[in-house]
């Protein structure tokens, strides 16, 4: 994720805010450009349309997207398209009944785990068909409530075929918590659901469909063998001692097409943190005794590039593991979780490699 500023007194922003506090101007996202941009009114549109000019791009008149008006969405749409939703809303196919209080607030903390998703996605240049623009294969979101107690099962995050369901009561820190320390977990949040789910729709575009079926087995395995079955092994089994020697995670030892799907979840962790990282031009310099000369330079790290650019999977990694050991040292000191839980083997890297080539077609450094 970017740094960004109110471009009518420089203010810091953060992605998600709609004002800001110093100048007072409201503010919108340029999917187009990447930034978050101080608005100023212009006049309404024929049909009352509140019409903005984005000082980031004062020759592209906007407006805000139709979810604005939940307090959901902080995105622009070109002043002259006939979409009434940003290039991420429009792939909502399904919303809860947002009359409901506690339904809308658990929404706008799933839209806010989309739009940076697609900040992600849309920086990666990665295909973003919605199921308007391909019936068939698009990818699109239905946000579901639970039926009423006894009522039916609970609703489960999951994908089929670029459908993406998402639990509306996971929103809720304590409902996801619970379900986390029932599965043993050590990391859940709405935005890992979100990279992890859209791993599996990737998997269908960028290896099913385009034909690298037999590459991605020689890396991840053999995704034929039966999914369910594998999934029901692993829930009553768990993950073998030594998964930590080739996975990312527990739940990647379940099937080849979860190995892939955490993979590329961590994957899009790691770029998007180590955008932020670069852009506060972070430096790590770890203070320790000369005679320990040789750990201190295992923890250094320089982040000065961009994740996004033409850089190798293992210049990323030898900045994100120093990264991370800082990160969690940090969190251990306010008595929080560590920001990252895992530990990444020499199997699980070459996995992320993997990842890495597939997105950037193959012309990663």
């Amino acid at each position: 994720m970017k740094l960004f500023h109110c471009q009518a007194c420089a203010q810091v922003l953060y992605f998600e805010n709609i004002r800001c506090e110093r100048s007072g101007h409201a503010l919108g996202y340029l999917a187009d450009e990447a930034e978050l941009s101080a608005l100023e009114p212009l006049d309404p549109a024929e049909d009352g349309t509140s019409l903005w000019r984005p000082l980031a791009a004062p020759n592209q008149p906007a407006r805000l997207c139709a979810n604005a008006q939940y307090e959901a969405c902080n995105w622009l749409v070109p002043a002259d398209s006939t979409e009434i939703f940003c290039t991420t809303c429009r792939h909502n196919r399904t919303v809860p009944d947002l009359t409901d209080t506690a339904n809308l607030f658990a929404w706008q903390r799933w839209q806010s785990a989309l739009h940076r998703l697609f900040y992600t996605l849309q920086r990666l240049g990665l295909p973003l068909a919605n199921r308007t623009d391909d019936p068939n294969h698009g990818l699109a979101f239905d946000v579901l409530a639970d039926p009423p107690e006894g009522g039916g099962p609970k609703v489960m995050t999951g994908h089929d075929e670029g459908i993406i369901t998402l639990a509306l009561s996971e929103a809720d820190d304590a409902e996801r918590e619970r379900r986390r320390t029932a599965m043993g977990e050590p990391y859940r949040t709405l935005l890992g659901h979100v990279r992890h789910e859209t791993g599996h729709h990737y998997w269908d575009l960028l290896v099913r469909d385009a034909g690298r079926l037999e590459e991605c087995r020689a890396v991840f395995g053999d995704d034929s063998q039966d999914y369910g079955e594998a999934l029901k092994a692993h829930y009553a089994n768990g993950a073998p001692a030594d998964w930590q020697d080739a996975y990312v995670s527990t739940y990647a030892t379940a099937h080849p097409w979860e190995d892939f799907a955490e993979t590329w979840a961590h994957y899009l962790h790691i770029v998007d943190t180590l955008e932020m990282a670069s852009a506060f031009g972070l430096r790590l310099r770890p203070q320790l005794p000369q005679a320990e000369a040789e750990a201190a330079a295992v923890l250094a790290a320089k982040i000065d590039f961009d994740p996004y650019g033409p850089i190798s999977i293992e210049d990323m990694i030898e900045a994100w593991l120093p990264l991370t050991y800082a990160a969690n040292s940090l969190n251990r000191c306010m008595g929080a979780p560590d920001l990252y839980p895992f530990v990444l083997s020499a199997p699980a890297i070459a996995k992320l490699g993997y990842i890495h080539r597939l997105v950037r077609g193959d012309n990663a450094a």
